[in-house]
C-alpha cells in the first residue's frame, strides 16, 4: 500500500471528520462534530499549537492521521514534540500506516529542532504498544493524570 503523508488542510476536513470520530470512539469519548472540526481547523490554520498530519492511500482515501503538539521539556531545556493522537482506520491497520505516520511526526519534530518526540497510549492498547516498542522508543514509567476543569 502506497501512503502519502501531508499536513491536514481545511479542504480535507470532511474526509478527516470520520477518522477523528473513530479515534474519539476508540477511547470512549463522544465530542460533538463541531468541536472536532473546530480543533482540526485550528491545526490547519496554524493556531492549534501543533500540526495535524493525514495519511492518504493511492485511492485518495484518508486512512489515518496524527496530531503533534509543540511544547518544552523543562528537564532538558529543549523543545519537545508530543504526539497527541495517532489513528489508522480499522481495515488498514497492520499494513505500516501507523509507522509511516509516526516517522512523519518524528521528522516534523526534528525539523522544528525538538530533542524528543513523546506520546502516551492506553494500557490496554496492545496493538499500538507493539508498534511503539518496535520503534526503539523507551517506555516510560510515568503515570498520566488529567484533572477535569468543567
Amino acid at each position: 500500500m502506497r501512503i502519502v503523508v501531508q499536513p491536514a488542510t481545511v479542504e480535507a476536513l470532511p474526509d478527516l471528520l470520520p477518522l477523528l470520530r473513530g479515534y474519539s470512539s476508540f477511547y470512549g469519548a463522544h465530542p460533538a462534530d463541531d468541536a472536532l472540526l473546530a480543533m482540526a481547523r485550528a491545526f490547519c490554520e496554524g493556531t492549534g499549537g501543533g500540526s495535524q498530519l493525514v495519511a492518504r492511500a493511492e485511492s485518495g482515501e484518508l486512512v489515518g492521521f496524527a496530531t503533534v503538539l509543540w511544547s518544552w521539556d523543562t528537564a532538558t531545556g529543549s523543545p519537545l514534540a508530543v504526539m497527541e493522537d495517532l489513528f489508522v482506520l480499522e481495515g488498514t491497520r497492520g499494513r505500516g500506516v501507523g509507522r509511516i505516520l509516526l516517522d512523519a511526526c518524528a521528522a516534523l519534530a526534528r525539523d522544528r529542532g525538538c530533542a524528543d518526540l513523546a506520546w502516551e497510549t492506553a494500557p490496554d492498547n496492545a496493538r499500538a504498544q507493539r508498534l511503539y516498542d518496535a520503534t526503539g522508543a523507551e517506555r516510560s514509567t510515568w503515570f498520566a493524570y488529567r484533572l477535569p476543569l468543567a
